[in-house]
């Protein structure tokens, strides 16, 4: 059985489509085991969607851990005239993304390994259901490398399950040079606004 922060899935495909319906339209999503979200809408995922304020339609915004691609689709979709990088370490996942911008008539992502981000790229915002079960000290890196990359005066939109540590993680956020906020509560769910202190 694999998970889906494996480089590599070896578990066998079983492409399932999903259908995400949001305030401003449709998504027709292919999923597969080995990654995030198969077979399912996930609840915190939509909770982010349903509420983080628009992306600035412009710049570069990044989807860190892109999955099937929902949060990186629908963020292109509400800033055409952004770049939307979806990034994540799954090759599963990553070809699955740039199936499902295809598939919907979404241009703007570019879909690659994280290392494949130039450097001096920097993010005018940042929305991810981050992979909280790679462990804590796993999680604290990839959001230290990720999150000073925000441009002034832009946030990070997290979704964390309650009981998988929302609150910790917030505190933490608090204590290593950032401000996080609750911005929304849902299905047992926070979604985290973080900028810099």
């Amino acid at each position: 059985m694999g998970h889906y922060f494996d480089d590599d899935p070896t578990v066998a495909s079983d492409r399932q489509e999903v259908e995400w319906s949001l305030p401003d339209g449709t998504l027709r999503l292919v999923t597969d085991t080995g990654v995030f979200g198969h077979g399912r809408a996930d609840v915190g995922t939509k909770l982010l969607l349903l509420k983080a304020p628009p992306p600035p339609d412009g710049g570069n915004l990044l989807d860190l851990g892109c999955g099937t691609g929902v949060i990186a689709l629908t963020m292109a979709r509400r800033a055409p005239a952004a770049t939307v990088w979806a990034v994540d370490v799954n090759s599963r996942a990553r070809q699955l993304t740039a199936e499902n911008a295809e598939r919907n008539g979404i241009v703007n992502v570019r879909v690659g390994f994280p290392d494949e981000v130039p450097a001096n790229i920097a993010f005018d915002a940042i929305w991810s259901n981050p992979p909280i079960r790679i462990g804590k000290p796993a999680l604290h890196e990839l959001l230290l490398r990720w999150l000073p990359r925000l441009t002034p005066d832009s946030a990070a939109h997290l979704v964390v399950q309650k009981h998988l540590g929302a609150d910790s993680l917030q505190h933490w956020l608090n204590e290593n040079g950032f401000r996080a906020d609750r911005a929304a509560i849902g299905g047992g769910f926070r979604v985290l606004a973080v900028t810099a202190a």
